[in-house]
């Protein structure tokens, strides 16, 4: 069942372009997790949903309802399906934490004071807070506020749950309350759509991750699949902080001593060790000289690009090649005379290594 569905959006401000035709569906009891750089739009995905931004162009489906076609009463009826939780927490500093929670059902849904008092309990309890019921907000954590904030949008029994950086105000220590209380939606079922910088919770708790860049959605998958093995660039990028080194090839005779030198100076510039801008070296020079001998060209066009992750210490491989289907290291099955060292080095130590061929071009994917 689809609980959010975006056709064909976009949203500008001033003129410029944050979101670009922005397709997207939800189904009940998803997680998906919005990552992104600064500026990329991943607050403006979520105040599309809830109608707090109107989009210039395209739809938004809360269920079978279009939210963009309501007006007046009936987005705010549509509003109701959605629960809200935001950065700055959003709690009425005049009222306690139990009118807090109860405001809202009581002026909207027409519940009982006893009614919504009772619901927002049971609410408290689940996060542990039941001690600070007649609290004001200034007498409580960061941590504490945003799980009132939570609580508050729950008494509105919402279908989905929109998370705004929900931690990133809080302190260190107090992102643990907060991260524990989602997860609890999480095993309960709650359909959740949530923006986090918190890179180990999204791969956590997200059955999706979307990663927002140029617009748009630029690669979207499963936890394994972004975090492990994202299989766009700026992907790539921003999950491992990647620092590159590229060097193409246009013809035979290349400048092979300029691409041990430049290689040099990359290593230097990021503080390899000696040893390792060697085999770097050495894995360059055998990977490039393969590839020209697998091209019948007499130009041919070779991409590569190795990338150092400041997060895991592994260095990325990214050999790009026309010509026939084949992989680099099928010479090794030829090589009787043990002459391709580099090659079988690199083979040895690779912990991925994925070759794949379409229209015309080889990509090669190792990781050592």
């Amino acid at each position: 069942m689809d609980m959010i569905r975006m056709e064909s959006v976009s949203k500008s401000y001033n003129g410029v372009c944050v979101l670009k035709n922005i397709n997207l569906t939800i189904k009940k009891g998803e997680i998906v997790v919005v990552i992104g750089g600064s500026g990329c739009g991943k607050s403006t995905l979520l105040r599309l949903i809830e109608m707090l931004e109107k989009p210039d162009s395209g739809h938004i489906y809360i269920g079978d309802s279009d939210i963009t076609a309501a007006k007046g009463k009936n987005i705010d009826r549509l509003r109701t399906r959605l629960g809200m939780v935001y950065q700055g927490f959003h709690l009425f500093s005049h009222m306690d934490v139990l009118k807090n929670i109860t405001l809202a059902p009581v002026k909207l849904k027409h519940m009982t004071k006893e009614a919504a008092d009772n619901k927002a309990m049971e609410l408290l309890k689940a996060v542990g807070l039941t001690n600070k019921a007649h609290m004001m907000p200034d007498q409580l954590s960061g941590g504490q506020k945003q799980r009132i904030a939570i609580c508050r949008s729950l008494a509105m029994d919402p279908e989905v749950m929109l998370f705004d950086e929900p931690t990133s105000a809080l302190d260190p220590t107090m992102i643990g309350e907060v991260l524990a209380t989602i997860r609890l939606l999480a095993k309960q079922g709650m359909t959740m759509v949530i923006v986090t910088h918190e890179m180990s919770f999204a791969r956590e708790i997200g059955s999706r991750i979307i990663f927002l860049a140029e617009h748009g959605i630029y690669e979207q998958g499963t936890p394994s699949e972004i975090f492990d093995s994202p299989s766009k660039l700026l992907t790539r990028d921003f999950i491992f902080k990647l620092k590159h080194f590229t060097y193409d090839v246009y013809a035979r005779h290349y400048d092979l001593m300029k691409m041990h030198g430049d290689l040099q100076k990359f290593g230097e510039r990021y503080g390899i060790e000696g040893k390792y801008i060697i085999r770097l070296q050495l894995y360059a020079e055998e990977l490039i000289e393969e590839a020209i001998d697998q091209q019948d060209a007499k130009y041919p066009e070779i991409s590569l690009r190795i990338s150092l992750s400041e997060g895991t210490k592994d260095f990325n491989i990214d050999v790009v090649y026309s010509g026939i289907n084949r992989d680099i290291f099928d010479i090794l099955d030829e090589d009787t005379d043990g002459i391709h060292i580099g090659l079988t080095i690199l083979k040895k130590v690779a912990r991925v290594r994925e070759h794949s061929y379409k229209y015309g071009i080889n990509t090669l994917k190792i990781v050592v």
